[in-house]
């Protein structure tokens, strides 16, 4: 579509914006007509963005996400695709703790984006937040992953009703292929062909597969408090 697209006019922040789903998700909502902030905690490693905003931002900074949305209000759309910092992985017994902790700054992120965003948000916007499918079904290793995508998802269930009529939806992706998997090619299809084998579609999504997802819950005045899932039938397999 073009700039006379769904988004005509709206104005759309997306956290995490200049890689992997994020990006995807900026990359749609401007070819259907948004203005488009893309913000990352160092925007520089994404380049130039043809017709986008480009902002840097810790999500963990109050400060300074206060300053970034008094900047852009009002705006219609905040979306973020943020990791917040570490993933901690392995066997829950013997995993860091500390390390178990540092991997809910995702949560804290979101926790900040949607409390200090909101008040610049418009009446009929829309929030839309990245969790992950082990949230629904975790493998053995998998004990943060399910835990901070739980509450992600949790979360926008629980303030959905106090946010109303602004709109907040979750998109749970399962196995992506993104830059996070690594830059060796032949390593990153090996462990995405193993991670996905029992599928009930055998392969890793795409960031564009997500994006869609992302925009249509984005777009959709009915639809909020819901988690929507884009993995390929991960809980179902």
């Amino acid at each position: 579509m073009t700039a006379s697209g769904k988004f005509s006019g709206k104005k759309a922040l997306v956290f995490g914006g200049t890689s992997g789903i994020g990006l995807a998700a900026v990359n749609q909502l401007r070819e259907q007509g948004a203005l488009v902030v893309a913000i990352s905690r160092d925007p520089s490693k994404a380049g130039d963005i043809p017709g986008v905003t480009l902002e840097a931002c810790d999500v963990r900074d109050v400060d300074a996400l206060n300053q970034l949305f008094a900047a852009h209000a009002p705006f219609d759309l905040l979306i973020s695709a943020a990791t917040g910092g570490s993933r901690a992985a392995g066997p829950f017994l013997q995993m860091d703790l500390a390390a178990y902790q540092a991997s809910f700054d995702k949560l804290w992120g979101y926790t900040n984006i949607v409390r200090l965003g909101t008040e610049h948000l418009t009446e009929s916007g829309a929030i839309v937040l990245v969790s992950g499918a082990p949230a629904r079904r975790a493998k053995p290793g998998q004990a943060a992953l399910a835990s901070v995508g739980g509450a992600v998802e949790q979360f926008a269930r629980a303030v959905a009703p106090e946010l109303a009529p602004r709109r907040i939806n979750v998109v749970s992706p399962g196995v992506i292929d993104t830059p996070m998997f690594g830059p060796d090619a032949d390593a990153r299809v090996k462990m995405l062909e193993g991670a996905t084998a029992r599928n009930l579609i055998p392969r890793a999504g795409t960031a564009d597969e997500v994006a869609e997802a992302i925009v249509f819950v984005a777009g959709n005045e009915f639809v909020t408090g819901t988690t929507v899932e884009v993995d390929g039938g991960w809980i179902l397999s």
